[in-house]
């Protein structure tokens, strides 16, 4: 379907089967009800948001027991280009309401804004923070443990605590899942010149992996120096040079019912050439890869309730699965 306006992200709750939220880049999210797009958006913060580039509205996550609190979690650049994930409360009849503001981090340039939300199998919520920016990682935030730029995120939203690094080495986490059957997380890291790359966490590592950004760009050498030892050092589970494309976007591991064969399999794609792929994993062995169509302005997947797949692409369109 088309008509949407940059949409960046694809949202479900199991309480309701039927719908698809779509979150807009310019600050609404939309509702598709048994393929019908509904005029009026479930959110607008227009007025909060600097839309434009990689600065938006990026994403949304609703809380697991949305059924009983209504609660949803959104991630968007302030006016001032700053990151802030902030919880709201969905109210019959009547506009979201904002309840709380969980994380605010300060921006250092426009780009590497990141924003995925999603709640793990731990029941935490996560976010994806990119290194913050410009080029090469100039301050060199990503292998500091002090900053929460190029950084993967969790918090307990509802047992109190603060924000926990899980991961760190990030250039720009653009769209990260976990596997609803296994718990295992997938990130799509977008590289610097040279390789894009799909990082791995299985749901049984003991934390605080180290992707390795910038000391290395996916599995080769970028800035000479020692990487940050406090953590785990892993190497991508797969990568691909600049030229098959150029910003990797991350996607999900397939878990619907409509495509068996396809069941297993972690969908991903690149903006720059619209390329989508499909690869199977055996722990982190990649066992083969190949092409699954393509999407001009692939910007995000998603999955329903049923755990079938969706597309988005910033020219306005969404697809499905097997549905061209």
């Amino acid at each position: 379907m088309d008509g949407l306006d940059s949409p960046v992200g694809i949202a479900s709750t199991p309480s309701e089967p039927d719908r698809l939220y779509v979150v807009e880049q310019p600050g609404t999210v939309r509702v598709l009800d048994v393929a019908r797009l509904e005029q009026d958006p479930f959110l607008d913060v227009t007025g909060q948001v600097v839309s434009g580039g990689e600065q938006g509205l990026l994403s949304l996550a609703f809380d697991p027991d949305y059924a009983s609190n209504r609660l949803f979690y959104v991630d968007y650049t302030d006016r001032q280009g700053d990151t802030r994930v902030v919880q709201y409360e969905a109210v019959p009849g009547r506009a979201p309401v904002r309840r709380r503001e969980l994380l605010f981090v300060d921006q250092p340039y426009s780009n590497h804004n990141c924003g995925q939300l999603a709640f793990g199998p731990d029941g935490r919520l996560y976010v994806g923070m990119g290194d913050g920016g410009a080029g090469g990682d100039p301050e060199n935030r990503a292998q500091n443990l002090d900053e929460r730029l190029g950084k993967l995120l969790s918090i307990d939203v509802r047992g109190g605590g603060g924000w926990r690094i899980e991961g760190y080495g990030l250039r720009n986490p653009w769209r990260f899942s976990f596997d609803r059957a296994t718990g295992d997380l997938l990130i799509g890291d977008v590289g610097q010149s040279a390789w894009e790359e799909v990082d791995r966490t299985a749901r049984s590592s003991p934390g605080l992996e180290n992707y390795g950004w910038d000391v290395f760009e996916g599995t080769h050498p970028y800035e000479d120096k020692e990487a940050n030892p406090a953590g785990h050092l892993v190497e991508p589970v797969y990568q691909y040079g600049h030229d098959e494309g150029c910003s990797v976007t991350g996607g999900y591991v397939y878990r619907g019912s409509r495509f068996p064969e396809a069941r297993g399999r972690y969908f991903f794609g690149d903006y720059c050439s619209g390329t989508v792929w499909s690869l199977a994993l055996q722990g982190s062995k990649v066992e083969n890869v190949s092409e699954a169509g393509g999407i001009a302005g692939l910007s995000a997947f998603g999955e329903d309730a049923g755990g079938e797949l969706y597309a988005a692409s910033l020219e306005g369109k969404l697809y499905r699965l097997g549905a061209g």
